[in-house]
């Protein structure tokens, strides 16, 4: 095990700040640089691509943090995915790792490392000897038709371990993580486009991409039909913000006292969406993976998970895990209870989902009540009118932190799956994430912001 542990403790990484706490402009200018990257490798192509079957999934483009056809087709996919795996393996307890301890979280990092990588390779070759990124028609049955491959694999699973290092980047040098702003960029991308581009629309060159111009249009053409679908959109879109938003502002706070003050305390804040966006990432992105692949399978013949008709799904579990758009449904007329049945299926997988990663998440990332209490009485922090013990402590949170970790989830799963269901501009699952990504953003910059300002604060804090 020595030996699988050398090699797990020297696979590249990117080299962690000297310094303890990095300055607000520094995160600020590491975050913006990785963020321009990210664009950057979004524009540039597939050399040999040909045929691009993937280009039609916008939805799992944007759940993926991906741009298909282009060197970051693969996106956070192989990082999300081996996050899933190494965590159903270790919360099942084929894996046994003791993450309380500071080798067994080491050990757990260079094996979700070792998973993703792995996964990179793994993904680059099915997307592309699956037919879902190939080379041209004319090169089959040609010698250069498999170099061509071997070049796109290999194009793919460089801009994977680029995509693995920038999240690196992101969590180590920046605010956040790489995986969520990725997300973050790629639908705030999708709506800013969605709701303002005048451009002509793929679908009808008579009316505008944006749903905003598309409206006036509609409405000076008589169209009252595409007028209220237009308005209902962007609706829903404003609507999923405000709950999104509420949802993330809700907190449940503990009152604290500094031991070494007297008089002096803080309110511990919990929020109610304790293990914020990272259930609904990871629910999203098994879809996105269960539709991609049921997708490539019935492209080879093999319709194991389903068949589609065009890129909507018609039977099959990837059926059942789709989600039709209710509202549009019942503008036009065309509602039934199929589609309400599915509506129900896809709730409940979204909700049991979120609840089953929320717990892992919460064992896996030191949120539990052993692991915070631990955090607080190194930060000289106690109750009010009970003796200092971490086991006190550690009582006192489980009383918050399980019924938050389970109701959360289940308020966060609901709404997610609500928002695909609306009709919302851009996937509704990808405008949720974006606005809890962005607040999340925006409260650790503030807390950034305020320990610069207040160097005693961060010394309060153990920062």
């Amino acid at each position: 095990m020595s030996m699988f542990d050398d090699i797990l403790a020297n696979l590249p990484e990117v080299r962690s700040p000297q310094q303890r706490r990095l300055g607000f402009k520094e995160k600020l200018k590491w975050t913006g640089i990785t963020l321009l990257i990210f664009f950057g490798l979004g524009h540039i192509p597939l050399f040999g691509l040909g045929q691009n079957a993937l280009s039609r999934f916008e939805f799992l483009s944007l759940i993926l943090g991906a741009r298909f056809g282009s060197i970051i087709s693969l996106g956070i996919g192989p990082l999300v995915t081996a996050s899933i795996v190494l965590q159903l393996l270790n919360g099942s307890g084929i894996m046994k790792l003791d993450l309380t301890t500071h080798d067994g979280k080491k050990r757990f990092q260079g094996l979700q490392k070792l998973f993703a990588i792995f996964f990179v390779l793994f993904e680059a070759i099915i997307y592309v000897f699956m037919g879902g990124l190939a080379p041209a028609p004319e090169f089959i049955g040609t010698g250069l038709f498999l170099q061509l491959q071997l070049i796109l694999v290999f194009q793919l699973f460089l801009g994977g371990i680029m995509i693995m290092f920038m999240d690196e980047i992101v969590s180590k040098w920046g605010f956040g993580s790489g995986i969520s702003l990725f997300i973050a960029a790629g639908v705030s991308e999708s709506i800013f486009i969605r709701a303002f581009s005048p451009l002509p629309s793929p679908n009808n060159p008579s009316i505008a991409t944006g749903a905003i111009p598309a409206f006036f249009q509609s409405l000076a053409a008589g169209d009252p039909v595409n007028a209220t679908l237009m308005l209902a959109s962007v609706l829903a879109t404003v609507l999923v913000f405000v709950l999104a938003v509420y949802a993330q502002s809700m907190k449940v706070e503990i009152p604290l006292s500094f031991g070494r003050i007297r008089g002096h305390g803080i309110r511990w804040p919990l929020s109610f969406i304790y293990t914020s966006n990272i259930p609904v990432i990871l629910v999203a992105a098994l879809i996105a993976n269960i539709q991609l692949w049921a997708k490539l399978l019935d492209n080879w013949g093999y319709p194991i998970l389903g068949r589609f008709v065009g890129n909507t799904p018609e039977s099959g579990l990837v059926a059942w895990l789709y989600s039709p758009d209710l509202v549009g449904k019942a503008i036009r007329g065309s509602l039934t209870f199929t589609d309400l049945g599915q509506a129900t299926v896809y709730v409940l997988f979204f909700v049991a989902g979120s609840i089953i990663f929320s717990i892992f998440w919460v064992q896996t990332a030191g949120m539990d009540a052993k692991s915070q209490a631990k955090q607080m009485m190194a930060s000289g922090l106690q109750i009010p009118g009970f003796r200092k013990d971490q086991r006190v402590m550690e009582r006192l949170l489980e009383r918050y932190i399980w019924p938050l970790t389970i109701m959360g989830a289940i308020a966060v799963g609901f709404l997610a799956s609500l928002a695909d269901l609306s009709g919302a501009l851009s996937n509704g699952t990808g405008i949720l994430l974006a606005v809890m990504i962005i607040y999340k953003l925006y409260e650790d910059i503030a807390k950034q912001h305020m320990t610069d300002m207040n160097p005693m604060l961060r010394k309060f804090m153990g920062g």
